[in-house]
């Protein structure tokens, strides 16, 4: 692992397609300029509105989405994460939500279709089931070896909830978890960065989580407070509740430090659990 500037974008994405990608273009080009080699946009970042739109465009955004990161990734020289856009199931009637993410040159390095849905009815009244209209990925998610960064583990969102996924991954030889969400506003006001917190502590890994902030349709409201935390579980950078970025360093001396303070990788005991 490289020393490295990680960037978590926040967007307030919405139904039109194409201001969101306009928008995603603008953040990036300032995390670019500010430095950052790796990037991550959120979940939902190219389209955040009613699942019925979402399924007639799903096949022409899919392709879009994928020009995009490559066009991205190639005029900014940045690796670059899509953290989660909508791609045809097969079915007709549902889509796999996908992220990819994309080397300097345009390579797509690697994708995960997220596997955890978020079948729940919260205390506000908002009521979500994204079983109805997305299918869970049938793959576990994978590590990514990106030259010259680091050993890269995707995830999505409701991921965060599970960390036998983490521990997976991190196993698998991850130095760094993404974790890009629209996390809703009513739960991640209490559990957002604990999760993200819990997550980096546990496998002594670095996070970097996009997120979407803001309302963007009805009653759809994110959170917000796009993160990136060190390995010891410190939040080095909080995008706050407005659109940008959380930008801060990947230490690789600092992660082999607190690895070798902490070594509970080590004092795992695999023949148990």
């Amino acid at each position: 692992m490289s020393d490295f500037l990680a960037s978590a974008l926040q967007l307030t994405s919405t139904s039109d397609v194409e201001a969101n990608l306009s928008s995603a273009e603008e953040q990036i080009s300032l995390a670019a300029k500010r430095g950052a080699e790796l990037i991550g946009l959120p979940e939902n970042f190219s389209f955040l509105g009613n699942d019925q739109n979402r399924l007639e465009i799903a096949s022409s955004l899919a392709e879009q989405c994928s020009r995009f990161l490559v066009t991205m990734a190639r005029r900014y020289q940045v690796v670059l994460l899509g953290g989660g856009f909508p791609v045809p199931a097969g079915d007709g009637q549902r889509t796999l939500n996908r992220s990819e993410l994309v080397g300097k040159d345009g390579q797509l390095l690697g994708r995960y279709d997220k596997i955890h849905l978020f079948d729940v009815d919260l205390p506000d009244g908002n009521k979500y089931r994204e079983s109805e209209t997305i299918v869970s990925g049938s793959n576990l998610p994978p590590v990514i070896d990106v030259p010259g960064l680091c050993k890269i583990g995707l995830s999505i969102c409701y991921d965060v909830r599970f960390p036998e996924l983490y521990r997976y991954l991190v196993t698998q030889g991850a130095e760094l978890l993404f974790i890009p969400a629209a996390f809703t506003a009513f739960t991640g006001k209490d559990h957002w960065q604990v999760l993200l917190q819990a997550r980096a502590i546990e496998n002594t890994a670095y996070v970097v989580a996009p997120a979407q902030t803001g309302l963007h349709y009805g009653r759809r409201q994110s959170h917000g407070h796009a993160m990136v935390i060190d390995p010891w579980g410190t939040v080095l950078s909080d995008a706050g509740v407005q659109q940008g970025s959380a930008i801060a360093p990947v230490d690789q001396t600092k992660a082999q430090k607190i690895r070798s303070q902490m070594p509970c990788l080590l004092h795992r005991k695999p023949d148990f659990f």
